[in-house]
């Protein structure tokens, strides 16, 4: 921000010696002067640039929001480091950098700009490809995921089925259990109860794979039956508290959000040898967040990130925007946090 207010005159020397894009505009959007540079850049002529509004030389796309920008500026907010587009006279366009300050005595705008063309294009480039890559990321993500919930189908419809079918029969069996040995008797039962925990394990595998629960009853619920899961499952009680407005969420990160809580509480039953663990969903006027803490044995989070759970926490959050914050200590248990800006 410029304290001092310049004297016109004093830039002479400085628009004939600097490579930059120096001018000075009035308010009515025209240029007063100008040095070689703007001429140069932008192949016109002096009288050309001078007696054309300036939004005539600005990208077409880009003249709205020089123009919301500009009346800003000339309420008194400095423009630093502003980005747009101009049309040379051979119809190429080129970057520019601004830096502009308002002098409201002599009613005019000093303004200087770099040519960032290059680096510009450099810029786009690189975009271009995260978002390229980006998109097979989600196309191989969203075929992973069709491809869970076929077999999912699967399981529950034909295994489940048929398994409930050997289940009925044993059934029958016991109604008869009279005609067999006191051996038989007990191995009919333990086929019944083995048969029983077979249509569970196929359930809740099924429900692992692809959670159609999530679109049934929702997030909130969805979460709490896989604490629910864990608990039974590892004998560690996990608690769940708060909640967020998930409309806010796609189906789409929330199935990420699914995936990453299943993992963390997949590291915590293998790999932290805690005795509890909770998941806090809080929502701020900006932030949802889901934070699932543990107090196993923790590590040093400061270093790098090694363990392939925790990786492929951290690339799932990724793919979706998710800002991640892990903290452990030896010791101390684990909190990993994402986050998602509304």
């Amino acid at each position: 921000m410029l304290a001092v207010r310049p004297n016109l005159k004093e830039f002479h020397l400085f628009f004939d010696i600097t490579l930059d894009l120096v001018c000075i505009a009035n308010k009515q959007g025209y240029f007063k002067e100008i040095n070689h540079s703007v001429s140069e850049k932008l192949g016109y002529t002096q009288e050309e640039l001078l007696s054309r509004p300036i939004a005539s030389f600005i990208h077409p796309e880009d003249r709205d929001r020089t123009a919301a920008f500009r009346n800003r500026l000339l309420e008194g907010t400095p423009l630093l480091n502003f980005q747009n587009r101009y049309l040379t006279k051979t119809g190429s366009t080129i970057w520019l950098e601004w830096t502009s300050v308002y002098i409201p005595e002599q009613e005019v705008v000093f303004a200087i700009a770099k040519d960032i063309t290059i680096r510009k294009l450099v810029e786009l480039e690189i975009t271009g490809q995260y978002e390229q890559y980006k998109s097979l990321a989600h196309h191989f993500k969203n075929k992973a995921e069709r491809d869970r919930k076929y077999i999912a189908v699967e399981l529950h419809e034909e295994l489940a089925q048929l398994a409930s079918v050997v289940k009925m029969n044993l059934e029958c069996l016991q109604k008869n259990e009279q005609q067999l040995s006191a051996e038989g008797v007990e191995k009919l039962k333990e086929a019944v109860t083995v048969s029983h925990l077979l249509m569970n394990s196929i359930r809740r595998i099924s429900f692992s794979i692809s959670p159609a629960m999530l679109n049934d009853l929702g997030l909130q619920e969805t979460l709490q039956w896989l604490c629910k899961e864990f608990s039974v499952l590892s004998g560690i009680p996990c608690t769940v508290t708060g909640s967020c407005n998930v409309a806010l969420l796609s189906m789409e990160v929330q199935l990420d959000i699914f995936r990453i809580c299943q993992e963390a509480l997949q590291n915590i039953l293998y790999h932290a040898g805690a005795s509890a663990a909770a998941l806090r969903i809080t929502e701020t006027e900006n932030i949802i967040s889901f934070i699932i803490e543990d107090n196993g044995r923790g590590f040093d989070s400061s270093a790098a990130i090694s363990g392939q759970g925790l990786q492929h926490i951290q690339n799932r959050a990724a793919s979706v925007n998710s800002q991640l914050v892990i903290n452990s200590l030896p010791g101390k248990g684990t909190s990993i946090e994402f986050l998602f800006k509304k």
